[in-house]
């Protein structure tokens, strides 16, 4: 059989999966090529907060927080449970302390704790309330120097290029408040300033983690092609032996002698496919994953055998819509005390502090015809919109007007009025508001238990009390923005063994091919046991389908 290019591996998609996979085997004496079908490099990992959920890692040994496999794989089993193989999760947790070690190691990879951060459900036997993620240390962009242009941008630009990490990000939502909160001010602007006096281009979130990433594959010279979309696979005897893509308009083939790793993403901007196995209502203009995910290396797994698993699932996130822009995946806000999410009855229904799955897993569980909880509405008054964060709107900014005028925002003098102008039930509103005051004063949720964990207390007031996620609607204006089930990315995907490997229906393995990522059913079921689970597996997964490559 005749190819245009021969490889060891062959990667298709260029998030942290696929770029982890690719120093991997480079390390190993493997010659790979990357290829990516958009014009940007980095994916759904660029987008996203670029935390890593590793448990029992190196960084939280040094800062003294007792972590083992053992405690880790106790909340694994009490949250994601038997969901997906205990195989499959033991080699997550195995592997993952060791992949950040070699990136460490053999990438200059560093990391800063996201401190404080708890895992999702901290309450569960093995949880963490000090958290097990991690992100990246900021870099400077310009060290990539024309590969700086191909990194993807973020889909929602902060004012004046602000670049801020996780820990920031949760400090700033709380800078009115707390004196860390005012330093972090302090030291963002400085750095902004520094940096548009200097030209530094300050990467933080996913971007610093694919640019760390991707610089080290410079150094070692590993080939990214942009722009060659993946077409099919070659199959030959039953193993996969290359793919089929397109470059500069011209059909290649590519030879994988030992492998090929779909490291592409899910499905959430292939609307056919979430008509097909999502919960409905569901619209692409919710997601916040890249626009590149349209599915088609799952396509092509099943085309050729594949199973797939936990189709119907996503890394759920409540997301609004403003005009003109990408949905916005709404974290912090839930928390903050002074909001509550009510259904189209004018009902609050869930925890709106929770992990932000269980939020919308309780959206899709709880809609019907008769009884509407997609759209959802979050509900704030001004105590809230002069004290806290909204989306990248900071506190004490006003919002743009097009939010009024779009009626993305619904700003009213009175709750009743409120209630008329997104179509909920008055008497309901204002009886959900009176029953929900009344628990803010006295601190306790009886209702939903908003507050009582330390998941929670992440995003609440440490100054406010009695609890830090509860305080009461009252000061008019009131403003209410339309919720949907957005998502990061979908979860279902190619059934995986613990080395990555494909699987058929039968349990078979199809030989040479592998996946991680969103292309993988996730290892973590339907859950999200903590920040940075699809960023940590990916890569987890990428360093593990490497490994088995290049051992063969």
């Amino acid at each position: 059989m005749k190819f245009d290019y021969s490889y060891d591996i062959v990667i298709v998609g260029s998030g942290g999966g696929g770029l982890t996979a690719a120093l991997v085997a480079k390390e190993a004496g493997l010659d790979i090529v990357i290829v990516e079908k958009t014009e940007f490099y980095g994916g759904s990992t660029a987008l996203s907060g670029g935390g890593m959920w590793i448990p029992n890692n190196f960084v939280l040994e040094k800062k003294g927080i007792k972590d083992s496999y053992e405690k880790a794989k106790k909340y694994m089993e009490n949250t994601v449970g038997d969901r997906v193989s205990v195989e499959k999760q033991e080699a997550y947790l195995k592997n993952a302390p060791k992949m950040i070690e070699w990136l460490r190691n053999n990438a200059n990879m560093k990391y800063i704790h996201m401190s404080g951060y708890s895992d999702y459900h901290p309450d569960e036997p093995g949880g963490l309330a000090e958290g097990r993620a991690l992100e990246s240390k900021p870099f400077n962009g310009r060290k990539l120097k024309d590969d700086f242009h191909l990194l993807r941008p973020p889909s929602i630009e902060a004012p004046l290029g602000i670049a801020f990490t996780i820990n920031d990000y949760h400090d700033l939502g709380m800078f009115k408040s707390t004196w860390k909160g005012k330093y972090v001010v302090l030291k963002t602007g400085i750095k902004t300033i520094l940096n548009l006096i200097f030209g530094i281009k300050y990467l933080t979130l996913g971007r610093a983690l694919i640019a760390r990433l991707r610089y080290a594959m410079k150094k070692k010279n590993i080939p990214l092609w942009v722009k060659v979309p993946f077409k099919e696979l070659i199959v030959e005897n039953g193993k996969v032996i290359g793919i089929v893509a397109e470059k500069e308009n011209k059909e290649i083939r590519i030879e994988g002698k030992k492998g090929v790793l779909l490291a592409a993403g899910g499905f959430p901007h292939n609307l056919e496919m979430r008509e097909k196995y999502q919960p409905s209502p569901t619209s692409i203009e919710w997601s916040s994953a890249s626009p590149g995910n349209t599915g088609d290396a799952i396509l092509e797994g099943i085309k050729i055998g594949a199973a797939v698993d936990l189709m119907d699932d996503a890394w759920w996130g409540p997301s609004s819509v403003p005009p003109d822009e990408p949905a916005f995946f709404h974290v912090g806000e839930r928390g903050y005390p002074g909001g509550i999410m009510v259904n189209k009855a004018g009902k609050r229904f869930t925890n709106e502090a929770a992990s932000y799955v269980v939020v919308v897993h309780e959206m899709y569980e709880k809609h019907t015809k008769e009884n509407p909880h997609v759209p959802s509405y979050l509900i704030f008054d001004q105590r809230f919109k002069d004290q806290y964060m909204f989306g990248m709107t900071f506190p004490g900014m006003k919002f743009p007007q097009k939010y009024y005028e779009s009626g993305y925002v619904k700003k009213t003098e009175s709750i009743s009025e409120l209630a008329k102008s997104i179509g909920v039930d008055g008497k309901n509103l204002e009886s959900t508001i009176k029953k929900f005051n009344e628990y803010a004063i006295s601190g306790k949720d009886l209702d939903f238990g908003k507050g009582n964990n330390a998941y929670d207390n992440y995003y609440g007031d440490p100054k406010h009390k009695p609890n830090p996620n509860l305080a009461p609607l009252e000061k008019p204006p009131y403003y209410a923005v339309e919720l949907y089930p957005g998502d990061l990315g979908t979860k279902g995907g190619l059934m995986t063994n613990e080395h990555a490997q494909v699987l058929r229906e039968d349990g078979s393995i199809i030989e040479g091919l592998y996946a991680t990522g969103n292309t993988m059913a996730s290892v973590m079921g339907n859950f999200y046991p903590g920040p940075g689970s699809a960023v940590g597996a990916t890569m987890t997964f990428g360093y593990i389908a490497a490994k088995h490559v290049a051992e063969k």
